[in-house]
């Protein structure tokens, strides 16, 4: 009798622990591993403050949340985008809420497309600083176009800058922490690096390009511990970056970027970030429901992700021509924007 009551305590402490752990998940907007670094594991400050931090991409978004972060934390940034006033703005704003001077902020415009150039960047990075303990790979765009309609130009310019582009930049700076023998080269990748996105053929090709060759990467800089290769995979985000897509045709803009406001907060998504930064995590899954559901699926039960993405993905492609956000109205009908 006391054997049968022990275990009916045990599967009774069983159900309440997965049932708690299923709630958890529900609510979750990370992965298990970096949520867990984000509770219990080392806190940003402690690891990234006076660190020199380049980022890519800094004029707007995730870029220029990265630097009010790390700003905050007292790292020492060098931003970097195409539009120098931007970087400018961006860099005023980290001077005037934070305890940095002029000489810790280093405005460096640069244009991942012109790969001749990175060399002569990352040497006036060395010469500001003397080192770069971390580089964030955040510059890229996104796409919002169906394959059939799409050019083939579309699909070589995001190659060229999101794939490229990013590899080029970590080459000028590989060497320099493998001479020094630690660092940490973290990249923007998406959720899209890894699943299957309608309407972003060309988009997730490249971020598919992206996780391939850092995960490559990093089994090749085995023997150098304490250089860390992290892939952030956020899921859909506030950000510029819809706006900013690419369509079926180079130059042409997006008609509507729809409404952001159900997207995860920027903020939220960098918090994290460099939570995981932090604590080494090699890859982040950030992203709210349910898009990490989603995460789990394609990494576990990739039959059933592949049937869940055609139902959704259906959905995506009706928003999008219903003039919606791609990401929004998942589980009611779309109503046609009008204008």
């Amino acid at each position: 009798m006391l054997d049968i009551c022990w275990l009916s305590v045990i599967l009774a402490g069983s159900a309440v622990y997965l049932l708690t752990q299923f709630i958890r998940f529900i609510f979750a907007d990370a992965d298990l591993t970096l949520l867990w670094a984000a509770r219990f594991g080392n806190s940003a400050e402690s690891k990234l403050r006076g660190k020199v931090v380049w980022i890519t991409g800094a004029s707007s978004g995730i870029g220029e949340e990265l630097s009010y972060q790390l700003a905050a934390l007292g790292a020492r940034l060098v931003l970097s985008a195409r539009r120098e006033n931007e970087l400018e703005r961006v860099k005023h704003i980290c001077i005037e809420r934070f305890s940095l001077k002029d000489e810790d902020i280093l405005v460096l415009p640069l244009d991942l497309l012109d790969r001749g150039s990175h060399q002569e960047k990352t040497a006036a990075v060395l010469k500001h600083f003397g080192d770069i303990d971390v580089l964030i790979n955040n510059g890229g765009r996104t796409q919002r176009s169906l394959c059939t309609e799409a050019d083939v130009d579309v699909y070589q310019a995001l190659m060229e800058l999101n794939y490229l582009g990013t590899v080029s930049v970590t080459k000028q700076v590989l060497p320099h922490m493998i001479r020094r023998g630690s660092g940490i080269i973290a990249t923007i990748s998406s959720v899209a690096g890894f699943v299957g996105v309608p309407l972003a053929t060309g988009y997730a090709g490249s971020k598919h390009a992206v996780q391939g060759f850092f995960n490559s990467l990093r089994t090749e800089l085995a023997d150098y511990p304490n250089i860390t290769i992290s892939t952030i995979c956020p899921g859909p985000v506030i950000s510029s970056i819809v706006q900013n897509s690419f369509t079926e045709e180079l130059g042409k803009p997006v008609a509507t970027a729809g409404d952001q406001t159900h997207k995860m907060s920027t903020e939220r998504c960098v918090h994290l970030t460099l939570v995981g930064l932090a604590n080494c995590v090699k890859e982040m899954w950030i992203a709210e429901q349910p898009f990490l559901l989603f995460c789990y699926l394609w990494q576990y039960t990739p039959t059933l992700a592949w049937y869940l993405t055609n139902v959704l993905g259906k959905k995506r492609v009706q928003n999008f021509k219903a003039g919606l956000d791609a990401d929004s109205a998942y589980f009611s009908k779309p109503k046609v924007k009008t204008t």
